[in-house]
C-alpha cells in the first residue's frame, strides 16, 4: 500500500511538472514557421526535415509543439543547460537564450561572445562579426567550432537510465541479502540478470574469468536496452541513435579486452605460432587492425544503424497520414498509418532487446578471446 502511494505521488508530481514546463518560442521558430504554413508538416520535403531533425540530439527538451490561432509555432519543453569552452573561457548559459537576429540565424551573446546555432551544432563567431557568413556547402567562413560539453536531451536521458539502474540493482542487492527470493520488480531484473550470466558470460568467457566481467557485461546489456526502450517513447530521446554514445560503449569493451589479454592472446595475435617467419608480420597487422579498429567499429555501426533505422521507419510511417492524406484520403491515410506504426514498434521493442543482447555477446565473445587459456583449451 505504501509503494502505491509512493508511486501516485510520483505520477502526479510528474504530471504537474510536465504541465508547468516552459513554454517557449524562439524569434528564429517563429519566423520561419510563418513563412511554412504555421510550421505545420504538410509536404514530403518538410516530413524528411522533420525526421532528420527527431533522430539528432537537441539542447533543449522539447515535449510537444503546436500552431497558435496567430499562426505562430509554440513550443512546449524546457531548455536545458549550454557548457561551452571557448577561445576565452568556459561559458555557460540556458539555451533558451538564443534568439533571432535581422539576418535570420540564430545568435546569442555572452562574456563579450557571440556564438551561433547552425544545424544543431554551436560555432563561435569571430571577433568583430555580427552575422554569419556560409560557403557552397553551408558551413560557417567566419565562425569556428567550440568544445561543446552542454547538458543535451541524450545527456538527461543516460542521467536517468543511470539513476534507474542505480536504484533497481541496489535494491535488488539488497534483497538478496534479506530474503532468498526477490520481490517486486527485483523478479524482473534477476531472470534478466541470471540470463546475462548464465547464457551470455559463461559461455563465451569461461567459468575461469566470467564472474570478473559479469558486471560490465551486465551494465552494457541493462543501459543499451533501456535506452532502446526510452527511444520508442514519445519524449524524442534517441541515446543509442547517437554515433558519439554507440562509439563510447565500443570503446569501453575494446578498452577492456585489450587491457585483459594475456600473454598467450597477444603473442597469438602479433607473433602467430604454426606460419612461416616471412608471413607472420603480415598477419599480425591484419590481427591488430581486427582487433583495435574492426571489432569495435562493427560494434558501433551495428547499435547505430539498426537503431537510427528503426526510428526513421517510425517516423517515416506515421508520416503516411501528411504525405497520401491527398490521394488515400484524412480517414485512409490515418489508418494506414496507425496499423502500420502500430506493427513496426512490436518489431522495434524486440528490436531493442535483440540489439542489446547482440551487443553483449559479442563484447563477453570478444573478452573470451582475450583472456582464454589457450594452453588449457588445446
Amino acid at each position: 500500500m505504501k509503494v502505491a502511494q509512493k508511486t501516485i505521488k510520483f505520477l502526479l508530481i510528474a504530471a504537474i511538472t510536465l504541465f508547468t514546463t516552459v513554454n517557449f518560442a524562439s524569434e528564429s521558430d517563429k519566423k520561419q514557421d510563418n513563412q511554412n504554413d504555421g510550421g505545420r508538416v504538410n509536404t514530403k520535403s518538410e516530413v524528411d526535415a522533420y525526421i532528420k531533425h527527431h533522430v539528432k540530439d537537441s539542447h533543449d527538451f522539447s515535449l510537444w509543439s503546436y500552431t497558435s490561432d496567430d499562426n505562430e509555432r509554440h513550443h512546449v519543453g524546457f531548455p536545458l543547460p549550454v557548457i561551452l569552452w571557448t577561445s576565452e573561457g568556459l561559458v555557460t548559459f540556458m539555451s533558451s537564450e538564443f534568439h533571432h537576429n535581422d539576418d535570420g540565424h540564430v545568435i546569442v551573446e555572452k562574456e563579450g561572445l557571440k556564438f551561433a546555432k547552425v544545424h544543431s551544432k554551436i560555432y563561435e563567431l569571430d571577433k568583430g562579426v555580427s552575422s554569419i557568413n556560409f560557403d557552397e556547402d553551408h558551413h560557417p567562413t567566419n565562425a569556428h567550432k567550440v568544445l561543446d560539453f552542454s547538458i543535451t536531451k541524450s545527456v538527461v536521458g543516460i542521467l536517468l537510465i543511470s539513476l534507474l539502474m542505480f536504484f533497481g540493482f541496489s535494491k535488488l542487492a539488497k534483497q538478496y541479502k534479506t530474503k532468498k527470493v526477490p520481490t517486486g520488480f527485483g523478479r524482473v531484473l534477476e531472470p534478466l540478470v541470471l540470463y546475462v550470466r548464465d547464457e551470455i558470460a559463461r559461455p563465451n568467457i569461461g567459468d575461469k574469468h566470467y564472474r570478473k566481467f559479469t558486471g560490465y557485461l551486465l551494465t552494457v546489456f541493462f543501459f543499451i536496452w533501456a535506452s532502446n526502450i526510452l527511444g520508442l517513447m514519445p519524449f524524442g530521446f534517441n541515446i543509442t541513435g547517437q554515433i558519439a554514445i554507440t562509439a563510447a560503449l565500443a570503446i569501453f569493451t575494446l578498452v577492456v579486452y585489450t587491457f585483459s589479454g594475456n600473454k598467450e592472446y597477444w603473442m597469438h595475435m602479433l607473433w602467430m605460432p604454426g606460419v612461416p617467419v616471412l608471413i607472420r608480420p603480415v598477419l599480425a597487422i591484419i590481427e591488430l587492425a581486427g582487433a583495435l579498429i574492426i571489432k569495435p567499429f562493427s560494434l558501433l555501426v551495428r547499435l547505430f544503424a539498426n537503431i537510427t533505422a528503426g526510428h526513421i521507419v517510425v517516423m517515416s510511417l506515421i508520416a503516411i497520414m501528411f504525405t497520401l492524406k491527398e490521394t488515400m484520403g484524412v480517414a485512409g491515410a490515418t489508418f494506414l498509418s496507425v496499423v502500420l506504426s502500430f506493427l513496426i514498434i512490436l518489431i522495434e521493442v524486440l528490436v531493442a532487446f535483440l540489439q542489446a543482447y547482440i551487443f553483449t555477446m559479442l563484447s563477453a565473445l570478444f573478452i573470451g578471446m582475450a583472456v582464454e587459456d589457450h594452453s588449457e583449451a588445446h
